[in-house]
């Protein structure tokens, strides 16, 4: 089969087509790296360029991602065994305070789709949280979101929480959210700013890549 369908099918969010191709895919004996790399990341790729050009919007990036989770789920216990190494983990929350999550989880699930293990906090989260989970699973990046300027220096707070433990060094902060800017995030000593899910994917993914 030619993955180029997959790929399609999850752009367009059909999920039950994405799940057919998917196992279709595999019972052809179409390698899953193959058919994680040339049908899912490189549908979210495409459909993340699309957004920034504003092709598409939000929802139909919600779609596309529910797909996408879809044939990642399949997908999930045979790349365990095959052995194929996530590319990084990946913390991601919203600060304490904030309840705001489509941002959050559109960025998650860009991630997620490029092939990290993600592990989501959801909202309200405080900087102990951020802390702990970072230092449980060995995180390579941590990323803090907040859509209200009221909660923005909850952002300051766990980056200066990472700081007093002594392991600020170790982890790649990102941060985003409507209010924050590259001035604030150079301000609180924040890794990368990104303004998008799919730029916040594309950072990410070229920062676990300089890490391999």
């Amino acid at each position: 089969m030619d993955l180029q369908e997959l790929m399609a099918a999850v752009e367009k969010g059909k999920k039950k087509d994405v799940e057919a191709l998917v196992h279709e895919a595999i019972d052809e004996g179409i390698p899953v790296k193959t058919i994680l790399d040339e049908g899912m990341i490189a549908a979210m790729s495409s459909i993340g360029e699309k957004f920034r050009l504003n092709q598409v919007f939000i929802p139909e990036m919600l779609v596309a991602a529910r797909a996408m989770y879809a044939g990642l789920a399949i997908l999930e216990p045979l790349l365990t065994a095959s052995g194929v190494e996530p590319l990084g983990k990946v913390v991601i929350g919203t600060v304490k305070g904030d309840l705001h999550d489509i941002g959050k989880n559109l960025v998650g699930m860009m991630m997620k789709g490029m092939g990290a293990d993600v592990y989501d906090l959801g909202t309200d989260v405080d900087a102990e949280a951020f802390l702990g989970k970072a230092q449980e699973i060995n995180a390579d990046i941590i990323c803090l979101s907040a859509l209200l300027t009221t909660t923005m220096p909850a952002i300051a707070e766990t980056i200066q929480e990472f700081e007093k433990a002594g392991v600020r060094d170790q982890y790649y902060i990102m941060v985003g959210g409507a209010p924050l800017s590259q001035e604030y995030a150079d301000k609180i000593g924040a890794n990368a700013y990104t303004a998008d899910a799919s730029e916040g994917a594309e950072v990410a993914k070229a920062y676990l890549a300089s890490k391999h």
